[in-house]
Parts: structure tokens; C-alpha cells; sequence
């Protein structure tokens, strides 16, 4: 039987190549970066080997994914070439759609703060901070990411060690919250805990932002 829609459709098309179940959760795994099997095994969690296995042979197969060696060339890494990396942006309006989902929390899902590298740039996108000088950080469950401001947007990357101008730790929902600016710190300050310049952050949290980021 055949696995395609048989339709000479764009959306039809994109979905027989990433609409298999986990497909898209591994494209997002890559978006951070190449990974050796087992570390997206570990970031996907509750999929089976097999499964695994086969969806990466099929993303492999359709010009998604590819191989190659790792920087010491003792592994075989996967990382999305560079019609896969154009994901990004359809997955990037995906977490925004999803926001409404996201702040009512977890509700007993899995949360794992490596994901805030893929959802702050897609919440961040399109604001310049008011303060381009500055970077934070955002703490969630003992994982530091850190937002660096720059002429051309915000940067989310994993801390480097720099010096942090503030970090606001917090709920992961109180994060998205703030990020999409259904709430402020303001709203949240007895809830989460600042360590440093809070107006650094605020120029992160209070700068315009795209009006596609939060609608319902």
C-alpha cells in the first residue's frame, strides 16, 4: 500500500516526505545541531529503536538528512543538509501556532530545556532588543540558555561562559508566556527568580514583537 497521498499537492508532498509520526520531532533535534544516533535515541525519548532507524533512512532517502563523520571521524553523525535546514522556518511558525497549547504547561508531558533552543529563536523572531549591547540568560529545570542581542535580532544558543548581564529563572510556561508577551515580568516577578540586571532582561522580554507570534 502505498505510504503518499497521491496528490499533486505542496502540502501533500511536504507531508509524504515529514508528516510520518516522530519524523518532524528528529528534524527538530538537528535544528540544534548533528547528533550521533544515540543522542537523538536520548532527545526522543519513547521512540523505538527500529522506528528510529527507519524514519532516518527515510529522511536520509528524501534529501532531509545525511551522514557524515564526526569531528574526530570515530562517528557516524546525522545533520540536516541544506533543503532540510529550510524546515526551520515552517517548524518556527508551528511553535508559534502553538503557544496557546504551551502555556497552560507541561500537564504531565516530558519537558526537556534543550527545546528552548528551537523555540526561542521561533519566539524571538523579528525582535531587536532595546538594548543591543546585552546578553542573558534563561534557566529552566537547571539548563542555562543564553540570548545574546545583535543589530540583526536575538541570538538563543547554549551558554558559552560569558558573563551574563541577568538571568531569569523559571517554569518553562512562564518562559513561553513571557516570550510571546501574553505575560510580563511585572506579572511573574513572585514567580520566577532574577539574578542581575533586570533591565537587561526586560530589554529582551519588552522589545516589539512580531504580531504573528501570539493570536487566538
Amino acid at each position: 500500500m502505498s505510504r503518499d497521498y497521491g496528490q499533486y499537492c505542496g502540502l501533500a508532498r511536504a507531508l509524504d516526505v515529514v508528516g510520518d509520526r516522530w519524523s518532524l520531532l528528529i528534524v527538530r533535534e538537528l535544528l540544534i545541531g548533528p547528533a550521533r544516533y544515540g543522542e537523538l535515541r536520548d532527545g526522543l525519548s519513547g521512540i523505538a529503536t527500529n522506528l528510529l532507524t527507519g524514519r532516518l533512512r527515510d529522511l536520509e532517502t528524501a534529501g532531509v538528512v545525511e551522514r557524515r563523520l564526526s569531528d574526530d571521524a570515530n562517528a557516524i553523525t546525522y545533520a540536516l543538509t541544506p533543503w532540510g535546514a529550510q524546515l526551520r522556518e515552517p517548524i518556527n511558525s508551528l511553535i508559534r501556532w502553538s503557544m496557546p497549547l504551551m502555556v497552560r504547561g507541561p500537564e504531565g508531558d516530558e519537558f526537556r530545556p534543550d527545546g528552548l533552543l528551537v523555540a526561542l529563536p521561533a519566539l524571538f523572531a523579528g525582535r531587536v532588543p532595546t538594548d543591543q549591547s546585552v546578553a542573558v540568560g534563561i534557566t529552566v529545570d537547571g539548563v542555562t540558555v543564553q540570548l545574546r542581542a545583535t543589530d540583526s535580532g536575538v541570538v538563543v544558543e547554549r551558554h558559552d561562559g560569558r558573563k551574563l548581564d541577568g538571568v531569569l529563572a523559571a517554569e518553562a510556561q512562564l518562559v513561553f508566556g513571557l516570550a510571546v508577551g501574553v505575560l510580563s515580568l511585572d506579572d511573574v516577578v513572585a514567580l520566577v527568580d532574577i539574578d542581575g540586571d533586570e533591565s537587561a532582561l526586560r530589554s529582551f522580554f519588552d522589545a516589539p514583537q512580531s504580531p504573528a507570534n501570539f493570536s487566538r
